[in-house]
């Protein structure tokens, strides 16, 4: 088969396509044809050196695709050769305690990941795909999808009459977007650019903030609320956007922290986080059985993935590139199969 390697973090260039041998499952293991991948910020992270966990060089990258099961090891009774299947972003994190192995078992940093042709893995670190998504869509469910899902479910679930806000329109923004406005609640969204506030609007936002014209943008969402601030925050830009989130955020709301987009980090003031009275959750994109609340929420609701440009295979360096580039909106997706 055929695999790309980060053979160092040093630059783009190092990812490497390979000629390796077809891996065979063993008990209780399916091989999967993958059909695509989708990238997601972390797999751009590891390469600049911002990743915040320890990753090593050396393996396949990329933590989510979408493909079909060619065989079944021994013991296999939850899958059958045909089925199409996602994989899980946390192979081994079932549901209930995260696992004290969540950093070992990490895709692309510590393990190998899926951009590749053949991968095989336990039948317990995969789920059905959702019927009426392509590949391509599916592959956009396992890391962006299911965070924005754990963001607006828990442990006080989003519903009709809720507002929530969201940063920016990169895969877990606009999957909080359409998730949040598929269960009725009002979403707030900012961005800096025209265009993609336009697309924001297409898929439901109901007010834009414009964050590079308005740098107390926090304060502004918080008057488009009426002065009582949102109940959910989906934080995907980390260090350089909590101080405004904690303006925005309503008492007794909470801040879901996700990600760490954002380069610069001036601190957190300890009285605003303690007078805002919001609760902060840190959120590791979720376990298996959330995973299939989420591909069973995406069924019911006719939900579509925001795919931003699907890339060839042979493309990945390019597509790592269109990430990196932050001009994307929704998600990148790699084509693993011609």
């Amino acid at each position: 088969m055929k695999a790309y390697r980060f053979d160092s973090f040093n630059s783009l260039d190092d990812l490497r396509l390979r000629e390796e041998a077809n891996p065979r499952p063993q008990r209780g293991e399916v091989l999967i044809r993958i059909h695509a991948v989708s990238l997601n910020f972390r797999d751009i992270a590891m390469v600049r050196g911002r990743y915040p966990r320890a990753c090593r060089p050396g393996f396949i990258p990329v933590s989510d695709a979408a493909g079909e099961v060619v065989e079944t090891g021994e013991g296999v009774e939850a899958f059958r050769v045909g089925d199409r299947v996602i994989g899980a972003f946390h192979p081994r994190w079932f549901g209930g305690e995260m696992p004290s192995t969540i950093l070992k078992d990490s895709y692309g940093a510590e393990n190998d990941g899926w951009l590749c042709e053949l991968k095989a893995i336990s039948q317990e670190a995969i789920v059905h795909l959702p019927d009426g998504l392509s590949y391509e869509e599916g592959a956009t469910l396992p890391c962006a999808g299911h965070t924005a899902w754990t963001a607006l479910t828990g442990p006080v679930p989003i519903r009709a009459g809720h507002t929530v806000l969201v940063q920016g329109s990169g895969g877990v923004s606009v999957f909080a977007l359409q998730l949040a406005r598929a269960v009725g609640a009002c979403v707030i969204a900012t961005t800096s650019s025209a265009r993609k506030a336009e697309q924001l609007k297409a898929l439901g936002a109901a007010e834009i903030v414009n964050y590079a014209d308005d740098p107390k943008w926090g304060s502004s969402v918080r008057a488009l609320t009426g002065g009582r601030g949102v109940d959910r925050v989906v934080e995907v830009g980390g260090p350089g956007t909590i101080a405004q989130s904690l303006r925005a955020v309503a008492p007794g709301g909470e801040i879901a922290s996700i990600g760490f987009l954002s380069t610069e980090n001036p601190g957190i003031d300890f009285f605003q986080l303690k007078a805002s009275g919001a609760n902060f959750r840190n959120i590791t994109v979720g376990d298996r059985a959330s995973l299939l609340e989420l591909t069973r929420a995406v069924a019911a609701t006719g939900l579509k993935p925001v795919i931003d440009r699907v890339f060839t295979f042979d493309q990945a360096k390019e597509a790592f590139s269109h990430l990196e580039s932050g001009s994307h909106f929704g998600k990148i997706v790699i084509r693993c199969v011609s």
